[in-house]
């Protein structure tokens, strides 16, 4: 990967190219005393580069691990095995994890999802992982994930499409697509995946799992890869209600590092599981249906599933939210110029933010898809092209427009939830769909592949709601989930909800 020498100042050629990039157009002697100027003031990053920078904290001892063989991984979806154990008591004691390819294992490759990230390997471990050891969980290595987290399926990974253990020919949900294979094939108890716009709760539901992207901020994001800092989430995946609400424990609240945590104060998450249903207010989203994308199966699935939550003594009723409709769109403005400042560009640190900075990862990011931007998955392309038309010719003015929107977003979610404990609808509109051949895909037919499955958990990225997903039902073989939001920072009765379901109803028979 690339190193980077001490800070240096430009020469007077550089200053005249720097301004021609900027339309300026500068005299000789101006532009000789800029040179000077910035040479004299360039002693501050100098000195940068002699102070140690603090680090997240590494506890445990490792070793760097293997990349598996085809026979030892069958839906491609570790990208690194390395196993690092915990304290040998604790809630996690016996629980295996997996982490999606973002997250930091100091000592153990991370790509995320990208080629051209081979080599780097983090020196810190993320805020999670500390937690997870500390509570004698066992980490089992790095699930493979989509390329640079961005997409919404199985299909961009520079290791390959990730098979759905429900079906191989299968999409398993992306991007943190391998975190929902390994625990649909019981090869962890446990996963910690993101979601930026789903990407987390896409793959649990079709791989018959629960997830649960937090309220904004619940869960630290310190040493974590960013794409935009106001849409990061960390979450727990797990193939139980009960598992998933223990790694929620476990990782939740301040780490007094992460920004993203003003006001947050951790529930008790077990006690939780022994809720009930009864009483409980539902808000059926009547937007969440009917979707041009959808398969009407999934909306059949979730409405029986509905039925059985009156029966277990919730009120259910359906509302209409028509801003719903549009949250796809007000996520896009920001997902899309958001990730190209601070993903591509910022090289996943948080710009103009406070918190951990991961600044190798800037340095081995940064110049690594400029050297080879041929490597880039085509959706990142797309992304990168379109990103960068709307900032030259818009200024961010549409970002912008998107961060104020968002906030009327959050507010008509709020009003719902002012006079309900919960809104459902579909997780996604339709089951995993078949993985497409990357040599014969149109590139229409390939972006639509990634990203169609993110419309209806995407909007609740940019409310910062709790949104969890829960299987409810099963299609053809294919799981089906169920989509339950609550108020921002009451996540625990997402958890309240879904497990009373659990308990009451075996959903593979669904």
């Amino acid at each position: 990967m690339a190193s980077f020498a001490t800070a240096r100042a430009p020469s007077v050629d550089e200053i005249y190219a720097l301004a021609e990039d900027f339309g300026i157009t500068l005299e000789a002697d101006a532009a000789e005393a800029y040179q000077r100027l910035i040479a004299e003031q360039i002693g501050a990053y100098t000195r940068l580069d002699a102070l140690a920078e603090p680090k997240l904290p590494v506890n445990y001892p490792r070793l760097p691990g293997h990349r598996p063989s085809p026979e030892e991984n069958p839906y491609n979806a570790w990208y690194w095995k390395s196993e690092v154990k915990g304290k040998a008591r604790g809630p996690l004691a016996g629980k295996s994890v997996a982490l999606k390819d973002n997250v930091c294992l100091a000592g153990v490759p991370m790509t995320i999802g990208a080629a051209l990230l081979e080599g780097y390997v983090p020196d810190v471990d993320a805020t999670v992982v500390t937690r997870i050891l500390d509570a004698g969980g066992t980490i089992l290595g790095k699930a493979a994930c989509g390329f640079l987290c961005l997409e919404g399926s199985s299909i961009t990974a520079s290791t390959g499409l990730i098979a759905n253990p429900h079906d191989p020919s299968r999409a398993a949900g992306g991007s943190s697509s391998g975190c929902g294979a390994l625990l649909a094939a019981g090869e962890v108890d446990l996963a910690i995946g993101a979601d930026q716009g789903g990407s987390l709760r896409v793959p649990a539901a079709w791989c018959g799992l629960y997830g649960l992207k937090p309220s904004y901020g619940l869960v630290p994001y310190s040493g974590i890869a960013s794409i935009d800092f106001t849409l990061d989430h960390a979450g727990p995946m797990a193939a139980s209600i009960e598992d998933m609400a223990r790694l929620l424990q476990v990782i939740a609240g301040p780490d007094d590092i992460d920004p993203r945590q003003a006001g947050i104060h951790p529930q008790d998450y077990m006690a939780a599981l022994e809720g009930g249903a009864n009483g409980l207010r539902i808000a059926v989203l009547k937007e969440g249906f009917g979707r041009p994308e959808g398969e009407p199966i999934v909306d059949r699935k979730v409405r029986a599933a509905l039925r059985r939550f009156a029966k277990l003594g919730a009120s259910v009723s359906e509302i209409s939210l028509p801003l719903h409709s549009d949250g796809m769109h007000i996520w896009a403005a920001i997902a899309r110029e958001g990730a190209l400042q601070n993903m591509l560009l910022a090289g996943g640190c948080g710009v103009n933010q406070q918190g951990y900075q991961i600044t190798a990862l800037l340095d081995a990011s940064a110049s690594a898809w400029r050297q080879r931007p041929n490597d880039l998955a085509g959706t990142v392309k797309l992304g990168l092209l379109f990103g960068e038309y709307m900032r030259r010719n818009y200024h961010g003015r549409y970002y912008a427009k998107g961060q104020n929107l968002r906030r009327s977003l959050r507010a008509a979610y709020d009003a719902v939830l002012a006079n309900h404990d919960l809104i459902a609808l579909p997780t996604t509109a339709m089951r995993a769909p078949r993985l497409p051949d990357p040599e014969n895909c149109t590139h229409e037919a390939y972006e639509h592949e990634a990203h169609d499955s993110l419309g209806n958990p995407c909007p609740f990225n940019a409310s910062g709601h709790p949104a969890l997903t829960m299987p409810c039902g099963v299609a053809d073989g294919l799981p089906i989930g169920l989509g339950l939001v609550a108020k921002h920072g009451d996540d625990a009765t997402t958890i309240r909800a879904a497990a009373a379901f659990a308990d009451a109803f075996d959903w593979t028979s669904l």
